[in-house]
């Protein structure tokens, strides 16, 4: 049993199981590997504290109480955590100005974007592969707070 009820087989163990291991094709390797099992370790550990957010504030926030409480129990975990980071957008390998500010950043490896919305679109879900893209990062997390269940409301992305 993963975190909050989440079952090892949902979620974040589907990373676990896709980079563990062996060099795949168009991945740097075991390095890459390694750095993926770690992010889905965090991403298990945000998912879990996440849960404990929802549990606590239910649904009917705005996404920046919820953005505040989620970094709270973030650094209470000891996990290193900053809000509203900017980031740059590349274009052609340059840095050509501010393009937007990813909702909280988790150890300088995972991208959050909260939701309080009455369904996730595709809309956010092209904005955190953007996100993903333009900051070298490659692992996000969607967090709708206004699922009823927050396991709900979870999407979990992989560049």
């Amino acid at each position: 049993m993963g975190i909050g009820g989440i079952p090892l087989g949902s979620c974040v163990y589907d990373l676990l199981l896709f980079y563990h291991g062996e060099k795949q094709e168009g991945h740097g390797g075991p390095q890459e590997s390694e750095r993926m099992l770690i992010a889905g370790e965090l991403t298990e550990q945000i998912i879990g504290l996440a849960i404990e957010v929802h549990r606590n504030t239910g649904r009917g926030l705005l996404e920046s109480a919820y953005e505040q409480c989620l970094c709270h129990e973030l650094r209470q975990a000891g996990i290193a955590c900053e809000r509203q980071v900017l980031v740059p957008v590349m274009y052609k390998g340059m840095a050509i100005g501010d393009g937007f500010r990813a909702d909280i950043v988790v150890a300088g490896e995972v991208i959050l974007e909260i939701k309080a919305v009455a369904a996730i679109l595709p809309a956010h879900e092209a904005q955190l592969h953007t996100y993903l893209s333009m900051s070298g990062l490659h692992v996000g997390l969607i967090l709708n707070f206004n699922a009823r269940r927050l396991t709900d409301g979870i999407r979990r992305y992989v560049l």
